[in-house]
């Protein structure tokens, strides 16, 4: 079977065909990858320091037909061998989705095609099955990224249990809200993580908010609010000499990062003892950040448990993770939505209600 993804959430397009045939016969997942193309506005909304809606959805209607295009002169497929449609149904950016959604169910109907509905999350959170080295049932997953900080435990598709997720501030709005103040460009993750490997350890005492709360949710205000004061405190000293202005920073990003790290390590290493899970997945576009990954190994080689990545270019929003939970879920005899015409869309959407049954 192969399936069409598109994904539409924010600010990337991604436009992905895959084979379910690997995957079905037991050889690795990754091989079902045809064709894709992606599409990052980043540049686009750099000027204004964060996504502008409106101009993200009028990008996706000039990207998505050309990637499609890509991704099938990728595969050497026709539209003719395309089996199903599935598409980023949310949560996400409600015009943004539209876009996505109008595109997938028109091309769906116009082919006499199924067309499915994805949950964006459940499409990251799968994605390290399309990896080198894939978890077994049941595992832990951590998806982190702008939107969103969860800790998911994953039985099966289509099974998920939310285990703690952020109470303010997701990880990946720290980082760029935290970019911003040390004059960063936006989006902040890489650059912080760039930044922050020049940095000094320990240089700042700055909080990990809510690390022995006892229970798995995050809270990440607190940590920008500790980060603001520290340049305030600076800024005050009139500091002119660039090289002391450019090492604070990097202290600054330092200590920042090692305190986010030691949180979601925390976390994730107290899901695993509390569930006995000994797969843990790390997902969503933080999940490409480099100080998170060494902490994660470290600590899983110390804890005898196994931690799992989606390959680096699909970390961030991208169409083979949603034709791949599309696929997934079709071969579940999951058919979700039909090619009845109705553009649905859910914007906020709690994965859980989205489990099989």
């Amino acid at each position: 079977m192969i399936v069409l993804g598109i994904e539409t959430s924010c600010d990337e397009t991604g436009v992905a065909l895959y084979n379910t045939e690997p995957f079905e016969t037991g050889k690795p997942a990754f091989l079902g990858i045809l064709g894709q193309g992606l599409h990052s506005q980043i540049a686009m909304h750099r000027d204004y320091g964060g996504v502008v809606p409106e101009l993200a959805s009028r990008d996706h209607i000039r990207r998505v037909l050309p990637l499609l295009d890509q991704s099938l002169d990728q595969s050497g497929l026709k539209l003719a061998d395309i089996n199903a449609v599935a598409y980023t149904q949310g949560p996400g950016l409600a015009g943004a989705l539209l876009v996505g959604s109008a595109f997938a169910k028109s091309l769906a109907q116009g082919l006499n095609l199924p067309s499915i509905g994805v949950h964006h999350l459940e499409g990251h959170l799968l994605s390290p099955l399309l990896g080198q080295s894939t978890p077994q049932f049941p595992f832990i997953a951590l998806l982190v990224s702008g939107g969103h900080t969860q800790l998911m435990k994953v039985s099966g598709i289509g099974q998920y249990e939310l285990l703690g997720e952020t109470l303010d501030d997701a990880a990946g709005e720290a980082f760029d809200k935290t970019a911003k103040l040390l004059g960063l460009d936006y989006p902040g993750g890489a650059a912080i993580s760039r930044l922050a490997e020049r940095g000094r350890p320990g240089m700042f005492d700055l909080p990990k908010p809510m690390l022995h709360s006892g229970d798995l949710d995050f809270s990440f205000s607190g940590l920008k609010t500790a980060v603001l004061n520290q340049v305030k405190k600076f800024e005050g000293q009139k500091m002119t000499d660039a090289k002391a202005v450019s090492q604070f920073h990097a202290d600054l990003a330092r200590s920042f990062v090692e305190s986010i790290v030691a949180v979601l390590v925390s976390k994730s290493k107290k899901a695993l003892k509390q569930t006995g899970c000994k797969h843990l997945v790390l997902a969503g576009g933080v999940g490409a950040n480099t100080q998170l990954r060494n902490s994660l190994n470290e600590i899983a080689l110390k804890n005898h448990f196994q931690v799992h990545y989606p390959p680096l270019e699909l970390c961030t929003d991208n169409g083979v993770m949603i034709a791949f939970a599309g696929a997934l879920r079709l071969l579940a005899k999951n058919n979700g939505s039909t090619t009845s015409g109705a553009f649905d869309i859910k914007p906020r959407w709690d994965l859980q209600s989205n489990n099989l049954s």
